[in-house]
């Protein structure tokens, strides 16, 4: 699942067999170099040397970490690794700005608050930090506001500060959550990437 997940994420893992046959299917499989590698650290011997600048590798490996001095060891996840690890970890190897948890696609209503007005808006995007919504009341960067969503998992109540705007929509960052909240935001996020 955590493939499948990723790949809607932006990252795509492909197994060998199925990366030699995107190399053929490309022509020269030299100008296809992995962005990483991912390998269970019992299997690092069968890493091929790329001759030129090494492609960083994330080792699968028990709960000592990653051990012995193969300098292409970027990082190590805990075997059997999970979507957010690997997410978490290819981030900060592959992204400048890696973000810090996964933000999934959605159409969700809400209910906004702020200076004893009340209105519907739209979530038009969703991660345990923020969102991005499209309201139709104009809201100025640096104000802040209370969200309402109805989650699965329940209503949650959110504050949130206006941080930047993707015109037309605004973008929130969540200020103060609990932990429950979050945890319910990032359940969520999970499912909706699971449905997509």
């Amino acid at each position: 699942m955590s493939r499948a997940i990723l790949a809607k994420l932006g990252y795509a893992i492909v197994t060998e067999d199925e990366y030699a046959q995107i190399a053929e299917m490309g022509g020269s499989g030299g100008d296809l170099a992995p962005d990483l590698r991912i390998v269970d650290e019992r299997n690092l011997a069968e890493v091929p040397d790329d001759g030129g600048p090494s492609v960083p590798i994330i080792v699968l490996t028990g709960r000592h970490g990653a051990t012995g001095a193969d300098s292409r060891i970027a990082a190590a996840v805990r075997r059997p690794a999970g979507m957010h690890e690997l997410y978490s970890v290819a981030q900060q190897i592959l992204e400048e700005s890696p973000r810090s948890t996964p933000r999934v696609p959605t159409h969700m209503s809400a209910r906004c608050e702020r200076g004893g007005e009340s209105w519907r808006a739209a979530v038009l995007s969703l991660s345990e930090n923020g969102c991005l919504l499209r309201s139709p009341e104009p809201l100025p960067l640096g104000s802040h506001l209370t969200l309402h969503l109805d989650l699965p998992t329940g209503a949650v109540k959110l504050d949130a500060e206006c941080a930047y705007q993707l015109l037309p929509d605004v973008g929130l960052v969540f200020h103060a959550a609990r932990t429950s909240v979050r945890s319910a935001l990032a359940a969520t996020v999970n499912r909706l990437l699971r449905s997509t």
